[in-house]
C-alpha cells in the first residue's frame, strides 16, 4: 500500500509540474485530448503542405493577408477556444461582431479547406487549418516558424455576443491583463503575443481619438510629434475611418522587434500598445524584448502554442466541418 501511495503522489507531482513552472501556467492539452505535432501524418500526410501552399498563394497575391490570418486566429481562440468558430458566416455569427468586421483571409482558409477535402475528405478540421495558417503567416513575413500541435475539432456555436470582450484598442494594461488571465495567459505572454502587431494594421477609427480628441488636450501628448503629424495626414479628423495604417511604422511588413522599439519612442499607434511602455507592469518586458539579446521570436512561438491550445475540442467533441463557413 505504501508503494502504491508513493506512486500516486509522484504522478500527482508530475501533473502539477505540467501546470506550473516558475509560477506560470504551461501549455498542455487536457487529459486524453490527442493533440500532438503530426496528428495527420498518416490520415492526411500532405495536410500541412496544402495549408502552407494556400497561404503562400494568398500572401503572394496580397501580403496583408498574413496579419489578417494571424489576427483571425487570435480572435478565434479568445472566444470559446480555438475551434474555428470565427470562420462560420451568417447573421449574428462572430464574424459580424464589431471587433471582427474587418478581418481578412477567410478566402485563404476556404481555399485550403477545398484542397484538403479533395485530398482527405472529412479529416482536417478548420480550427487546425487556421492554427497552421497563422504559423505560416508569421514565417512568410520573415518571422519564426514552429511546430503546431494539431488534432482540434470544430465548434458548432458562433455568436456575435460571445465576441464582445475581445482585447480592444483602448484597453489599459489592467484590462488587457484581465482578458489574457481569463484564458490563462500571463502578463509576459500578453506583451509577447501583442508583439504580433509588428505586421498588423488598424483602421483610423481605432485610434483617431488619440489624434484629435484626447481627454488631455487636442492630441495625446504621449505620441511622438513626428508620428502624430504622419497619422493626422493619413487619418484626417473627418476622413474615412476604415483607412488602414501600419501598427509598426517603418517596418510594417516584417516580423521583428521594431514594434517594441517604437513603443519606447512614443510611436505606438494604438493606445493599448503604447500603454505597454508607460505602465510599470509591462515596461520591463518591453525593454527585454527590444534588447539586442531579445528572445522575442522564440517566446512568440511558445506563446502561440499556448494560446492555440485554449479550449480545444478533441476526440468525439465538435465535428470536422465539410466547409469552414458552415456547420455540417
Amino acid at each position: 500500500m505504501g508503494l502504491v501511495r508513493s506512486v500516486c503522489l509522484f504522478i500527482t507531482f508530475l501533473s502539477y509540474l505540467a501546470i506550473s513552472v516558475n509560477g506560470q501556467a504551461t501549455a498542455r492539452p487536457g487529459p486524453g485530448s490527442g493533440m500532438r505535432v503530426g496528428f495527420y501524418s498518416t490520415t492526411c500526410p500532405t495536410a500541412e503542405t496544402i495549408v502552407r501552399n494556400a497561404v503562400t498563394a494568398g500572401f503572394n497575391s496580397n501580403p496583408r493577408i498574413a496579419p489578417g490570418i494571424l489576427r483571425m486566429h487570435f480572435h478565434d481562440c479568445f472566444v470559446l477556444g480555438c475551434d474555428g468558430s470565427i470562420l462560420i458566416s451568417g447573421a449574428n455569427t462572430e464574424q459580424t461582431a464589431r471587433s471582427n468586421v474587418n478581418l481578412r483571409g477567410f478566402d485563404v482558409i476556404d481555399n485550403a479547406k477545398t484542397q484538403l477535402e479533395a485530398a482527405c475528405p472529412g479529416v482536417v478540421s478548420c480550427g487546425d487549418i487556421l492554427a497552421l495558417a497563422a504559423r505560416d503567416s508569421v514565417d512568410l513575413t520573415r518571422g519564426i516558424s514552429w511546430q503546431v500541435p494539431t488534432g482540434r475539432r470544430d465548434g458548432r456555436v458562433s455568436l456575435a455576443s460571445n465576441a464582445n470582450n475581445l482585447p480592444g484598442a483602448g484597453d489599459s494594461v489592467a484590462v488587457q491583463q484581465q482578458k489574457f488571465d481569463a484564458v490563462s495567459l500571463s502578463t509576459r505572454e500578453l506583451v509577447v503575443l501583442v508583439g504580433g502587431h509588428t505586421i498588423g494594421q488598424a483602421g483610423c477609427g481605432a485610434f483617431r481619438n488619440r489624434l484629435y480628441n484626447s481627454t488631455t488636450g487636442p492630441a495625446d501628448p504621449t505620441i511622438d510629434p513626428t508620428l502624430l503629424a504622419q497619422l493626422q495626414t493619413q487619418c484626417p479628423q473627418n476622413g474615412d475611418a476604415s483607412v488602414r495604417v501600419d501598427l509598426d511604422t517603418g517596418s510594417g511588413s516584417t516580423f521583428d522587434t521594431s514594434y517594441y522599439n517604437n513603443l519606447s519612442r512614443g510611436r505606438g499607434v494604438l493606445q493599448s500598445d503604447q500603454v505597454l511602455w508607460s505602465d510599470p507592469a509591462t515596461r520591463p518586458i518591453v525593454q527585454q524584448l527590444m534588447s539586442p539579446s531579445s528572445t522575442f521570436n522564440a517566446e512568440f512561438a511558445r506563446a502561440m502554442v499556448r494560446m492555440s491550445n485554449i479550449g480545444v475540442l478533441t476526440g468525439a467533441n465538435g465535428e470536422i466541418r465539410r466547409v469552414c463557413s458552415a456547420i455540417n
